[in-house]
Order: structure tokens, then C-alpha cells, then sequence
């Protein structure tokens, strides 16, 4: 068969075989997964969205607890991802370690469902009065929790960086095809979300919360016999490298040995293997770049000869590697196809979470002001306001997502090095994690300080006689600062540059980053 009926990335299937290009892969394949996204978020924020009322209602937990367990437990969900994709990158591959997750995640599900459901699992209640959740009820509820957690770090940073698979970068209509699928992949996720907020939450509280778990239950394991029916049209990408991440701290402690080096004056005299190497191999080149140049010296050539280092040097492409996920770590604090490019779409997205925020601060003046005026201060008292004052915030809030989730989504598959790209979008998800922590720990910390002295607590058990506006202000000098540190970094940031070898031609081909900018931007450190 021709060779050019098969895919140019490198492509096998499960057994390890070179696919056609006409029967597998794009968004034949990508059906498949979509419908899984759609129905694990559906049951992420079915179980999310409403896990405070819960934990208040049911098991009796005090507001600021409850709360601080909440951000806890969706902090490990969106930071156990680190661990699933290294395992994919390193060991497993993102089919099986998807595979196995995906069953861990439909387990914890099924025994949240029951923790709901059964009478033993949940607080007795008597005359009106109900008893506080013994020991083994929340050690059952909590241990189904975080198996969820559990199954999501294999799950979350394999799915859309295997559906992006699907495309192959060299074939310039399928490159086409896949700038869309972040987009529709994010179409899903919100979908999913959507459903839940609108409908789940709404089952749990007025028909009742085992129904209101079953259904994503249900749905997440009819979307997994769907993923598996759509197996032989998949396309897998095989590691090239037996353990991509240790390079990444190989080469900072190859560039310390060296520190008293000089490095050369051309970027062309720094260590590279033969261009022969990456045909044979199916690994991209990747061209130099200014950036981060101390990290220059773990390929200079004559560290041994010199005998100042006793480490081989790396490869300038090792060392771009590098560059490219501290380039990420960064932003991670913090003729084109897409319109905009990644980074000014997340700086839209990070301003327009401030414009949220104003919202929230001044709906929430408002509140205060009625709260004075009716004198509704009872923690159960109603306060006359119509729920549509909250739309403005969360309507800014979705877009801004929108924004945010698919732009951080891509950018760190797209820019992440070729056998790192399930790790890579681990910063998307980590990010999300570190966020729920920090945000517990704020919660925290600031009910005890503002709560010190018998003084009233910016977040009491009584939200209609504490001061939210006061916290939200707080939040929001968060979010500018965060937005300024955000738009110095990624004006000094360098998209990544690779080369493969055309083994028709025997010659070398560039690719940019995706053609993302044309201004030559770099971290010059």
C-alpha cells in the first residue's frame, strides 16, 4: 500500500500498526470522545454545584467547613491530574490510562450514589431534629468523593489531549480541522455544566439526591460504551521517549554543572544530534530560541573535554523543552485561523473575570442596602431581591470562561513538547487546582482573622449580617494584580518553533507555533 494512505504524524492503532489516514482519526473519531466530556462534566459539577448544600443540609456541616471540604476535594480533582498524565506520558499511554481511570471515576460515582441514597449512609433525623453524620458515614461519603478525584487524574489530562490526537499536524486539512476542536471540545464541557446547574441541581433538591446522582451516573458509563465502540477508528500516538520528563530536570542540573562556562557565540556550536536521529526517531526538532539562555549551557559540547563537568551535554532541543514548560509554569501564574492569538485571548478572559467581580461587589452593596432597609438579618430570612441580579456576574463569568478554558486548554497542548503534551495540559488543570486550595485556604483565614475579638466574620453562618461585599473587594485586588502579572509575562513569552525532516525531499521543514504571532517575542533572562 502506498505510504501515502498512511499518516504523516507517525500514527498506530493498538497493536502498534501505521493507520490509513481515510479510516481513522478527525472528527469521525472525535465523536466518540466528545459525548464523554459532555456527560463526566454533567456529573462533575452535578456533584460540585451543589456539594455545600449538601454537606449543610444532609451531614450538617457548618458553612465555613463545608465550604473549605468542597475546595479541598475539587482541588485534588483538577491537581491529581499531574500524576495521571505523567503515567500516560511515561508508562501507559493515554488510551489505557484513560481506560483504567475512566472505570475508578464511574466506581466513585456509583458509591456517591448510594451515600445518597440509603438510609444507613445518612444522618438519622427525629422529631424535626437530626443527628450530626456518625464517623463512618462521612468516611464512606468522603472516600467516594475522592475516589472521583482519583479517577479524574487519569481521566481529565488524557481525553481531549487524545482527541486532539485525532488530527495530524503535517496534514494541512486536518491542522484546519483540529484549530476547531478546542472550541467544540469546550462546547461540550460547558454543555455538560450546563445541564447539571439547570437541571440536576434542581432533581436533587425537589425529587431527590439519589435521582439527581444516578442520572450522570448512568450517563457517564453510556458515554464510556460509546467511547469503546468508536476504538477501532482511533489513532494512537506511540512515546518516543522512554521518560520525557526526566529530561526536564535533567537539564537544569546539567546547566548548574556548567555555570562557570562561557557559552559559544553562535547558537549553532551548542550540542544537537544528527537530523537523522528525528527522521528515524519520529521526534520533532526544536529550533533554538534567546529565551531563558542560562539553560543554554546544558548543551554546550566541550564541558567533558574541559573537564568541568562530568554530565553529557544535552540536546539544544532538550533544552527547548525545557524553556517551553517554564515558558508554561509562567503563564501559568498568571493570517491566523484563531482570530486572536492564545495569549490575547487569555487576556481577555483574565479581564473580563475582574468585570465579574465588579458585578458581584455591587450586587452585593446592593443586598447589604435592602438587608437595611427591610431589616430581613435573620440567617433564613428572605431578602427581597429577584434572582436576575445575579445574571450580569455570571453571564460575564461564562464568557469569560469561555475565553479562559479553551485558550489555556490549547495553549499548553499546543505549546507543550511532542511526548509531553498529556503533562503539558496539566498546568490548565493543576492551575484550576491550586485555585480551590488557595481559595479554601482565603476562606479560611479570613473568617478566623475578620472573626477575631468577637468581631463579625466577613463569612458567617449568616450571610445576611456578614460582609461579603468586603471580601469581594479583597478578591478583586487579587484578580488585577494577577492580570498585571499576567500581561508582563506574556509579552516577554516565545512560541515554540520545531523542524521535521521531509524524508521524501531530505530536507527540513519548519513549523511555527501553530502560527499563533508574528511578533518575535522572548524571555530574555
Amino acid at each position: 500500500m502506498d505510504s501515502k494512505d498512511y499518516t504523516k504524524d507517525g500514527s498506530v492503532d493498538l497493536r502498534g500498526r501505521p493507520v490509513l489516514a481515510s479510516t481513522t482519526g478527525k472528527w469521525k473519531a472525535c465523536s466518540f470522545l466528545v459525548g464523554y466530556e459532555a456527560f463526566e462534566r454533567m456529573a462533575f459539577y452535578g456533584v460540585a454545584s451543589n456539594l455545600v448544600v449538601y454537606l449543610t443540609t444532609q451531614l450538617h456541616e457548618d458553612t465555613v467547613s463545608s465550604v473549605r471540604n468542597v475546595n479541598n476535594w475539587s482541588g485534588s480533582v483538577w491537581m491529581t491530574p499531574i500524576l495521571g498524565a505523567y503515567i500516560a506520558d511515561t508508562y501507559m499511554g493515554r488510551f489505557w490510562t484513560f481506560t483504567i481511570s475512566s472505570l475508578i471515576y464511574v466506581m466513585g460515582m456509583v458509591l456517591l450514589t448510594l451515600a445518597v441514597s440509603l438510609k444507613s449512609f445518612k444522618p438519622t433525623c427525629s422529631n424535626g431534629i437530626c443527628n450530626k453524620a456518625t464517623t463512618s458515614q462521612i468516611a464512606f461519603f468522603y472516600s467516594s468523593l475522592y475516589i472521583i478525584a482519583i479517577g479524574a487524574g487519569g481521566t481529565k489530562p488524557n481525553i481531549s489531549t487524545f482527541g486532539a490526537d485525532q488530527f495530524d499536524d503535517f496534514n494541512p486539512q486536518e491542522k484546519e480541522l483540529k484549530v476547531s476542536f478546542f472550541n467544540w471540545w469546550m462546547f461540550s464541557s460547558f454543555l455538560g455544566a450546563l445541564i447539571a446547574t439547570l437541571g440536576l441541581v434542581y432533581i436533587q433538591e425537589n425529587v431527590g439526591w439519589g435521582l439527581g446522582y444516578g442520572i450522570p451516573t448512568l450517563g457517564l458509563l453510556l458515554s464510556l460504551v460509546i467511547f469503546y465502540y468508536g476504538s477501532p477508528s482511533y489513532r494512537h500516538k506511540p512515546r518516543k521517549s522512554k521518560s520525557p520528563a526526566k529530561n526536564i530536570v535533567r537539564v537544569p542540573i546539567v546547566a548548574f554543572s556548567n555555570r562557570n562556562l562561557e557559552l559559544p557565540s553562535s547558537p549553532l556550536e551548542l550540542h544537537e544530534v544528527e537530523p537523522q536521529h528525528y527522521m528515524i526517531t519520529g521526534k520533532r526538532r526544536i529550533l533554538h530560541t534567546p529565551a531563558f539562555r542560562f539553560l543554554d549551557k546544558a548543551a554546550i559540547k566541550d564541558a567533558n573535554m574541559e573537564g568541568t563537568s562530568s554530565l553529557h551535554p544535552c540536546t539544544v532541543t532538550q533544552v527547548e523543552e525545557t524553556k517551553l514548560v517554564l515558558g508554561m509554569f509562567l503563564i501559568w501564574k498568571t493570517g491566523n485561523p484563531r482570530g486572536i492569538t492564545l495569549l490575547q485571548r487569555l487576556g481577555i478572559g483574565c479581564a473580563l473575570q475582574i468585570i465579574s467581580i465588579v458585578f458581584a461587589y455591587a450586587v452585593e452593596m446592593r443586598r447589604m442596602y435592602v438587608i437595611r432597609e427591610h431589616g430581613t438579618v435573620g440567617a433564613k430570612d428572605t431578602v427581597p431581591m429577584t434572582i436576575f441580579w445575579l445574571m450580569p456576574q455570571y453571564v460575564v463569568m461564562g464568557i469569560a470562561d469561555v475565553f479562559n478554558a479553551i485558550g489555556f486548554l490549547e495553549f499548553f497542548y499546543d505549546q507543550s513538547p511532542g511526548d509531553m503534551q498529556s503533562l503539558g495540559t496539566t498546568f490548565f488543570t493543576s492551575g484550576i487546582g491550586v485555585g480551590n486550595f488557595l481559595n479554601s485556604f482565603l476562606v479560611t483565614m479570613v473568617d478566623k482573622i475578620t472573626g477575631r475579638g468577637g468581631r463579625k466574620s466577613w463569612i458567617g453562618n449568616n450571610l445576611n449580617d456578614s460582609h461579603l461585599d468586603y471580601y469581594y473587594g479583597f478578591l478583586l485586588g487579587i484578580a488585577a494584580l494577577n492580570l498585571g502579572v499576567f500581561l508582563w509575562v506574556s509579552s516577554k513569552y516565545t512560541y515554540k518553533k520545531e523542524t521535521i525532516l521531509d524524508e521524501g525531499k531530505g530536507s527540513c521543514i519548519q513549523m511555527e507555533g501553530k502560527a499563533i504571532d508574528n511578533t518575535p517575542l522572548a524571555l530574555q533572562v
